[in-house]
């Protein structure tokens, strides 16, 4: 059976609304992702690091009731959990504050098996970060040997803005190890003042990775690969919150490459029909997340699609 292998930091998101606590719920960019998947019954592990704490309990727990061993969730004894502060807007985008206190030993974990055409997903600070660089790269080139299929998000976020030009040698070194890039407008826009997808396909990805996938809120999702050229339209949905939309449409894009048997060796040739089914399930996958307080498609929605 193929897996799916993400590393990503955990978190717990407390998401505000009119500036009072509304919910909070464990969260992190692929940890959202990961465990959309656990629900949909794949076989999914999850490299991450938390705190000895009650935070760090509620998330290893959580972990644990969506299908998700914990074996590769470093504990450390000293630090704290990290936590986010979510504030919706008007229109239930949200506005991040990070409260963090990671100890100096960082993801002292030992990685899963991964085989020919496991799919490994990364992205976001994490997937760029100095201090976690060695772990990361030691995964990544794991998954280039074994011919895993390498899914990369950048999840670029505004606090980091002011240093993208210092980590653009490691963002190109992420995008030549991947198969699949996921980037919002607002990540190209952070990483390079660029809006335009058709620049940024042959500018900033090509030469690296051949499959690229452009989403921009509710505008039209954009596909450029060595084989097809589209656009989809997003139908408007009255969202009750963003947070997760990208994360689960990353979740559906891979549960729509194992649903529809997409392997290694089929990546430079995937045709218009195939990519349209594979789309339409991180289209599903994200409008159901922006229909509620989640960070994940619900167990309900699950069973369901599963059935389909």
């Amino acid at each position: 059976m193929r897996k799916v292998i993400g590393i990503g930091e955990t978190i717990l998101d407390v998401i505000f609304e009119n500036n009072k606590p509304s919910a909070a719920v464990p969260g992190g960019s692929v940890f959202n992702g990961i465990i959309s998947l656990g629900r949909m019954g794949v076989d999914v592990r999850f490299i991450s690091e938390t705190g000895n704490d009650h935070v760090g309990n509620i998330i290893l727990d959580f972990m644990k009731e969506n299908n998700i061993p914990t074996d590769h969730v470093n504990v450390f004894p000293d630090g704290k959990s990290p936590i986010s502060l979510a504030f919706l807007n008007k229109n239930n985008d949200a506005e991040y504050l990070f409260y963090k206190e990671y100890p100096k030993q960082r993801l002292d974990v030992i990685y899963p098996q991964i085989n020919e055409d496991d799919i490994v997903i990364f992205g976001s600070f994490y997937a760029l970060n100095p201090v976690l660089r060695d772990k990361t790269t030691e995964l990544l080139e794991i998954a280039r040997d074994r011919k895993a299929i390498v899914y990369y998000d950048p999840n670029f976020r505004s606090t980091h803005k002011d240093e993208a030009m210092k980590l653009t040698p490691i963002i190109i070194e992420n995008l030549e190890y991947a198969n699949i890039v996921r980037g919002s407008a607002e990540d190209f826009r952070y990483m390079y003042q660029m809006e335009d997808i058709d620049k940024i396909y042959k500018d900033k990805i090509k030469f690296y990775c051949s499959n690229f996938l452009y989403t921009s809120g509710n505008g039209n999702i954009s596909l450029r690969s060595s084989q097809v050229a589209k656009e989809y339209p997003v139908t408007p949905i009255k969202a009750i919150s963003t947070i997760g939309a990208g994360d689960n449409f990353n979740a559906g894009l891979i549960f729509g490459l194992l649903k529809y048997n997409i392997r290694y060796r089929d990546l430079d040739t995937i045709g218009e029909s195939e990519w349209d089914k594979i789309i339409q399930c991180g289209k599903d996958f994200a409008t159901e997340v922006c229909l509620s307080l989640n960070n994940s498609i619900s167990k309900e929605f699950a069973i369901k699609y599963r059935k389909e």
